[in-house]
């Protein structure tokens, strides 16, 4: 069984272990790209990123972490885009879930997105719309439907901006 209940992926969160979400195609025209979702512990709260990378896989290739990012603006350590941040795992997921579209029964265990992507690629990348169409920065954007939340706002302004 590859996806997580929603019981075990807020126990491996609170275990310090990231999870994961593959949310598709993205890009066109243009870099086609495809992006995912990562719920990542931190300290005393749990972050939500949003990553948007090329769409170089193949057959025998599915490392999503080792695809350049579809802005190539955007450096190693900026990879990903925060997009919220909750003090507590189902919040977290929620969050998640409400800024990318992601589905509470489809979370994975980190770096089994990459079976997912895999599963794409073997059925032809489908999708079930044309991807959006923008720059790199743009297409991050449409990836993100929310912006940045966190508890302690008055503590810490919100993210903004492309990668």
């Amino acid at each position: 069984m590859r996806y997580l209940t929603e019981a075990f992926t807020i126990r491996v969160l609170k275990r310090g272990r990231p999870v994961e979400q593959f949310l598709g195609p993205v890009g066109a025209p243009g870099p086609l790209g495809v992006s995912y979702v990562e719920v990542r512990p931190a300290n005393t709260s749990y972050e939500v990123y949003v990553h948007a990378v090329e769409d170089v896989g193949h057959e025998a290739f599915f490392d999503l972490g080792e695809f350049p990012p579809l802005d190539a603006d955007a450096s190693e350590e900026e990879f990903g885009r925060l997009v919220a941040v909750a003090e507590d795992p189902s919040n977290a997921l929620a969050a998640a879930e409400e800024a990318t579209g992601a589905v509470r029964e489809r979370w994975v265990n980190e770096n089994i997105v990459q079976d997912e992507y895999g599963d794409f690629v073997r059925a032809g990348r489908p999708s079930d719309q044309p991807p959006p169409t923008g720059t790199p920065g743009q297409l991050v954007e449409h990836a993100v439907r929310a912006p940045v939340t966190d508890p302690r706002a008055s503590k810490r302004e919100p993210q903004a901006g492309p990668l």
